[in-house]
């Protein structure tokens, strides 16, 4: 009967129009051991913006990410943007479509956390943002791609179950110098102030009649928090592993960075000891010393001339 009941659902089904399609993204969020009260603060700013995500404790391990795709279905997830943090102040984001990818790395830097910018700007939590992309995400493959993963992950659908039904906030992601700089602003609207007589002078009195039932509002945007910059670093093909599809060839690791910034120092001392060095050979050769440009005469009673 079982049969016979899904037979018929299925024919009386395809006589109807067919459903609306619903959005129905979760995203996962979580970190490695070893971030900073800045890398927690920044979390916690992005799990109250995303009312369709679920935040998760520390991952333990840093090579065996495929472990997330696990953790995804799970918790019934299908984006985990997970953080990896190394040596306790370099944060990569990691950017997923579970369980079958692409999956992007990116390197955060310049970040500030809402609670050290302290701006006047406020939304309401659990409302759905509007994002705003730079037209400069479609000239290129790659970046169509980052954009329809960030599309995805931070799109809060209308569905979701902790989501409010208002548009207050938008999320900006704009493409300058092969970075991604995100932004957050509260849409604030305002009736127009009325102005204030002055003393010898008329109030201006608009003849032009308004419409009944319509109100105009100065939208402004003030900007909330938090901010922060993305690398590109390298694309994959699937969740967590699979091969490289695009690999940014103008990022310099951190580590790198901080190599060469010792090296230089380094190498300064070094060309400094070696000058040191130099000259004292040369004022040995001419018989010339610090004391007053004259040779300094050995002490006949010293060890070196009693026991030569």
């Amino acid at each position: 009967m079982a049969a016979v009941y899904k037979t018929l659902s299925a024919t009386n089904g395809a006589d109807k129009e067919p459903a609306e399609r619903r959005n129905r993204q979760r995203v996962l969020i979580l970190s490695s051991r070893g971030v900073t009260y800045r890398h927690r603060h920044l979390l916690q700013d992005l799990y109250s913006l995303m009312p369709h995500s679920r935040k998760e404790a520390k991952l333990d391990t840093k090579t065996k990410l495929h472990q997330l795709n696990e953790l995804a279905e799970l918790y019934n997830c299908n984006n985990v943007l997970f953080f990896e943090a190394r040596k306790g102040q370099d944060l990569y984001a990691w950017m997923s479509k579970a369980p079958n990818g692409p999956t992007v790395k990116m390197h955060l830097q310049n970040l500030h956390t809402m609670e050290e910018l302290n701006f006047i700007g406020n939304c309401l939590k659990g409302s759905r943002p509007v994002l705003s992309f730079d037209a400069a995400f479609e000239k290129q493959a790659h970046t169509r791609l980052i954009k329809e993963l960030l599309t995805q992950i931070f799109g809060v659908p209308k569905t979701s179950r902790k989501v409010k039904p208002f548009v207050d906030h938008v999320m900006g992601f704009t493409l300058a110098g092969g970075k991604i700089w995100v932004r957050v602003y509260q849409i604030n609207e305002s009736e127009p102030g009325k102005k204030k007589p002055v003393d010898g002078e008329e109030m201006e009195v608009d003849s032009a009649p308004k419409k009944k039932g319509k109100t105009e509002f100065d939208v402004q945007l003030v900007e909330i928090g938090p901010r922060f910059v993305l690398t590109p670093i390298v694309i994959q093909e699937s969740s967590f592993g699979g091969p490289i599809i695009y690999e940014n060839k103008e990022f310099i690791s951190p580590n790198q960075i901080r190599a060469d910034l010792r090296r230089a120092k380094a190498g300064k001392y070094n060309a400094r000891t070696e000058a040191m060095k130099e000259s004292k050979i040369r004022r040995g050769d001419l018989g010339l010393t610090s004391h007053g440009g004259r040779k300094k005469e050995k002490d006949p009673l010293s060890d070196s001339v009693l026991f030569a």
